[in-house]
């Protein structure tokens, strides 16, 4: 909570940037791929105004977001042309995989090459060899629903309070979330993930 998405999404393409000025990397075949806090940072970096406004010059080539929080509506859907795949699981009260689904679905009307598999009877982190826990402090964003500006900014949809920093972040949280959250491993949600990631990346990255 001490930090935003959109500051590691400036730190993703300040990142991006660094890795043009090896000569021996193809900054054409740069992906990107992140875990709930991250998976909002491989979702959000494929956004068109953020990317436009941050790296106009360098954008990553496929976005793998792994259960990411897509209960963050755009208000402008306008994304880049990179492929991009959500892994999600079906029972993720953390981040719930329904506003990742209509996501998708609304991507895909607008001709974008973007797609998701949400793994059955899987929880947040799914892909961890552990049991099932709970954690009650955490926020669970089941019922809460954000938007993302033009400007960057995620705000509120009930009340448009703007979460632009840490502390603001806790306090508009602290109306819109709740708190109670499952988390743990998925035998086969953890296995088919593994292979898809190293089969989606080698497909549009290597290829």
């Amino acid at each position: 909570m001490s930090v935003t998405t959109a500051m590691v999404v400036y730190d993703a393409f300040m990142a991006l940037k660094e890795l043009s000025q090896h000569g021996n990397i193809d900054i054409q075949r740069a992906g990107i791929t992140g875990w709930s806090l991250g998976g909002g940072v491989a979702l959000f970096t494929a956004w068109k105004p953020i990317q436009e406004a941050i790296s106009p010059n360098y954008q990553f080539s496929a976005h793998l977001p792994i259960y990411p929080p897509c209960m963050v509506k755009p208000e402008i859907m306008k994304f880049t042309n990179a492929p991009m795949h959500i892994l999600i699981g079906e029972l993720d009260n953390w981040v719930p995989a329904e506003p990742c689904v209509e996501l998708i679905n609304e991507l895909q009307g607008m001709g974008y090459d973007a797609d998701i598999t949400v793994y059955p009877e899987s929880h947040h982190s799914f892909d961890r060899d552990q049991e099932e826990k709970r954690i009650n402090i955490a926020y669970s964003f089941t019922d809460c629903r954000l938007t993302l500006s033009e400007d960057g900014i995620v705000r509120t949809i009930n009340t448009e309070f703007a979460l632009s920093s840490p502390i603001l972040q806790k306090i508009g949280l602290a109306f819109c979330a709740d708190r109670g959250v499952t988390y743990g491993g998925n035998d086969y949600a953890r296995e088919h993930s593994k292979i898809f990631a190293k089969e989606f990346m080698n497909k549009h990255l290597l290829n």
